[in-house]
């Protein structure tokens, strides 16, 4: 009897509504392509911080700042020094040790009271460079239900700040000072304000087209779908003043899941600068991952300006840092992203694999949009097998671990053996697994019959073939003749054990190259009952492989049909002993 018929409970949906600040008729950054890397600004150890269950200890920031360095970024938000003794120390000790490059900017937070940006500056004594970041909320909501005030006492707030930084500049001797401000739930602001307070920043700093002020437009809230952030942040792009002078930069969260898309259509839209952390990690759903950004970029043919080529190591550090797992469907990091278990993906790879040439110009492989040796990832995993795998990804690991080609029919015959291993365990398949199965089928360790050795004349008449087997146990003695070693050898087998067989496909290839190289035949054999199975052989010798093969259909019909190979007696000339 079927269910009945689900109705869904209905969600609490008129509590909300939506948020839309503003709808640009003339958008043009729908037609625009992002043709180069931004300025990359890590919040790592800042933003990503302040959100962890367990805050970094100073060995951990320290190592995070070591990564964050070889990465290549070269504008590090180090900490929030008015608001936590940890954050100062780390700081001060960046500059007391001289662990500063000449090409870096730490940048440091801190909110628009006169007391802590005092602070700030007191902690950047020695500094040879540093962005002060000072921001306050500017949104609707925050000026209604937190400060209680109208927008001229947020735009007060901002600029008494931005005063208060430039009368501090002298107390820093010897140390280039930039600023940033941010209007922070930017996106939780009416555009038209946020504007009106960044301009009378903008009044209050006085930048020049040398010493750029940034204005950070954090989505510190996602509010919107992503091309709505696209449309305000091109709109702010066309309206602001002095934008000679502006470094306009992006700071997305991730609420809605969408911070990648919103940061590429803010980029879209004339934005210079994107914040963000390793694999998104912030606040609640995190901030935008800079990494996802960057390796999009890399995936286009745009130079990212990061050096993510060893992604494995930036997650080891990230979840040591962190003491977060970084999840193993995380875009470009995960464990399983370059990873097909799918029968209908697995071919598509296998098949582009085998066309791609070792020396390409342009990487181009079905399900996989980059070329995981160049985040320092193998080849190794891009194919795993499960219950839902087909004959695509069993052939792929077969060649990639064993050297082995199996033909097409080979691949269909034996990757119905993994499939019902992997229903009945529920699991995957590991290639040791999968070796061990190919072995029990084709390669077995004590099969009922056994080639010892052969001697093949081959001569106008065709090949003449002499083979010592053994049989159940029993040593054998076999002759036969045919137009080729194989031919004479189904002869000899025909004769002496009674069978009828027929060869129904054959293949061969080096397995090696150089002195000592092995290969591998595959025979397609059928029984008097028209029943067909393949058979391996390996060895040094394309001729002995070929035998073994043929030997190894053999026992495959034999362990199929559960009893052992038809004898009947022989001459006495075809028998001997070892």
């Amino acid at each position: 009897m079927a269910p009945p018929p689900v109705i869904p409970k209905p969600m609490p949906h008129g509590k909300y509504k939506p948020f839309l600040p503003l709808q640009l008729k003339d958008r043009t950054w729908a037609n625009k392509r992002i043709v180069e890397a931004p300025l990359w600004c890590s919040v790592d150890l800042r933003d990503g911080n302040q959100a962890l269950v367990d805050p970094m200890d100073p060995e951990r920031k320290r190592r995070f700042w070591d990564v964050l360095l070889r990465v290549g970024f070269k504008e590090i938000e180090v900490g929030f020094p008015s608001a936590s003794q940890p954050d100062f120390d780390f700081i001060r000790q960046l500059i007391e040790e001289n662990l500063i490059p000449g090409d870096v900017w730490i940048q440091v937070l801190t909110q628009c009271r006169k007391e802590l940006i005092e602070r700030t500056f007191e902690c950047l004594r020695g500094a040879p460079r540093a962005i002060v970041h000072f921001y306050n909320s500017t949104s609707e909501l925050q000026r209604r239900v937190v400060f209680g005030q109208g927008k001229p006492g947020i735009v007060k707030i901002a600029t008494d700040a931005a005063r208060w930084c430039r009368q501090l500049e002298p107390s820093v001797v010897g140390t280039s000072i930039r600023y940033e401000y941010s209007p922070e739930s930017f996106t939780g602001t009416e555009p038209d304000f946020a504007l009106e307070v960044c301009e009378a920043v903008i009044d209050a700093i006085g930048p020049t087209t040398d010493k750029k002020l940034i204005l950070n437009l954090p989505a510190t809230v996602e509010m919107y779908t992503p091309n709505v952030y696209g449309d305000v942040i091109e709109w702010f792009h066309r309206n602001v003043k002095d934008r000679d002078k502006i470094v306009l930069s992006l700071h997305p969260h991730n609420d809605r899941g969408c911070a990648v898309a919103a940061a590429e259509f803010g980029l879209m839209g004339g934005a210079d600068r994107v914040e963000g952390t390793l694999f998104g990690n912030g606040e609640r759903t995190g901030n935008v991952d800079v990494i996802t950004l960057a390796m999009n970029l890399f995936s286009q043919g745009i130079d990212p300006r990061l050096d993510i080529s060893d992604i494995d190591e930036l997650r080891r550090v990230t979840e040591y840092c962190n003491r977060l797992p970084v999840h193993p469907r995380h875009p470009y990091v995960g464990d399983l992203v370059y990873t097909a278990f799918s029968g209908s993906h697995q071919d598509p790879v296998k098949k582009g694999m085998a066309a791609l040439p070792p020396d390409y110009h342009t990487w181009e492989v079905p399900y996989l949009p980059i070329d995981p040796k160049h985040v320092g990832r193998t080849y190794e995993a891009i194919i795993r097998i499960n219950s839902q795998s087909g004959k695509g990804g069993v052939a792929y690991i077969m060649k990639a671990e064993h050297g082995l080609d199996l033909p097409r029919r080979l691949q269909i015959e034996f990757s119905k053996t993994i499939q019902s291993i992997a229903e009945d365990t529920g699991t995957e398949i590991s290639p040791a697994e999968l070796w061990s199965a190919f072995k029990n089928v084709y390669l077995p360790e004590r099969p009922g019959l056994q080639l010892l050795n052969h001697e093949v004349t081959e001569g106008d008449r065709g090949a003449q073939l002499k083979a010592q087997l053994v049989v159940d146990g029993k040593p054998l003695m076999v002759e036969g003749t045919g137009n080729g070693p194989i031919a004479a050898f189904i002869d000899a087998l025909e004769r002496s054990l009674g069978l009828s067989v027929d060869v129904v496909d054959y293949a061969e290839h080096a397995m090696s190259a150089g002195h000592g190289a092995s290969a591998a035949a595959y025979v397609e054999l059928t029984d008097g009952r028209k029943t067909v199975r393949w058979g391996v052989g390996i060895d040094n010798s394309i001729s002995s492989a070929s035998l073994k093969a043929v030997v190894s259909a053999l026992n495959h019909h034999r362990a199929a049909a559960g009893a052992s190979l038809p004898m009947r007696p022989v001459d006495a000339r075809s028998v001997g002993t070892p």
